[in-house]
């Protein structure tokens, strides 16, 4: 055999296994892709079954549903332009976000909350309501229960919004859906934030809560213990959101969102 042919022959075998390498990877990706969508299929079904089945009876029940109704059609939104794993994904965060909304809704009626929901985070640690708690700010009136009332209609299920820490629990308003639709808080939230939560144990201190912290998280970068785990990073993997306005809240009236 001559050098030409060996030269030739090596070639083919380098491309022809490297046409074969580029082939299982894009294989196995896909495969990745149709297990991420199918496990975000399964829960964007599930929440489609209480949406349509379950009506709320109260105030607060009424609103839960409402929100989670909102993420049912978000997460169908998506569902239709995922197109990588990291967007499959999402559409596992919010169909979870709209049961989060159900098991509330479900509290409320008096009902079996369901089965357990996949624990998150940065959910547990952006705190939970644990008083309640009345305020006035800016000429506005807010208040925050652990439990629904009349008075405290709106169920959040804890985690971040814009960066930032909204604990679990019942409002009065939606005070978090202006930095939900814009994607950034506005100047007055921080007073809102210190008079609503201020003393209140697990729940970040308004300084904290204006750098995005935690928590505790300060007291650990204080102490030298680094960024306590916080990336501020906010990606949002090239994906929209499918759409989701968050309902066209206009943050009440004179507070300066």
């Amino acid at each position: 055999m001559g050098p030409a042919i060996l030269v030739i022959v090596l070639l083919v075998v380098v491309v022809g296994g490297g046409l074969y390498f580029a082939k299982s990877q894009s294989a196995a990706k896909q495969r990745r892709l149709e297990d991420a969508k199918a496990d975000a299929r399964r829960l964007v079904e599930r929440l489609g079954g209480q949406v349509l089945n379950l009506n709320g009876n109260d105030t607060a029940s009424q609103q839960a549903m409402a929100d989670a109704s909102e993420r049912y059609t978000a997460a169908g939104s998506q569902m239709e332009q995922a197109q990588t794993e990291e967007q499959a994904r999402l559409v596992k965060e919010t169909a979870i976000e709209g049961l989060y909304y159900v098991r509330a809704a479900r509290v409320a009626m008096g009902m079996d909350p369901g089965p357990a929901l996949p624990e998150d985070a940065e959910r547990e640690r952006a705190g939970k309501v644990t008083e309640h708690r009345s305020v006035d700010v800016e000429g506005e009136h807010y208040e925050a229960s652990p439990d629904p009332s009349q008075n405290t209609p709106h169920y959040y299920p804890g985690g971040r919004v814009a960066g930032r820490p909204v604990p679990q629990g019942w409002y009065s308003e939606p005070w978090w859906k202006p930095a939900l639709v814009a994607g950034a808080w506005g100047l007055g939230s921080m007073f809102l934030f210190s008079a609503m939560f201020s003393g209140m144990g697990g729940i970040a201190s308004a300084s904290s809560w204006e750098s995005g912290y935690d928590a505790g998280q300060q007291d650990a970068i204080d102490s030298g213990g680094g960024d306590g785990g916080f990336d501020g990073g906010g990606g949002d993997g090239g994906f929209d959101g499918g759409g989701f306005d968050g309902g066209g809240f206009d943050g009440g009236g004179g507070f300066d969102f």
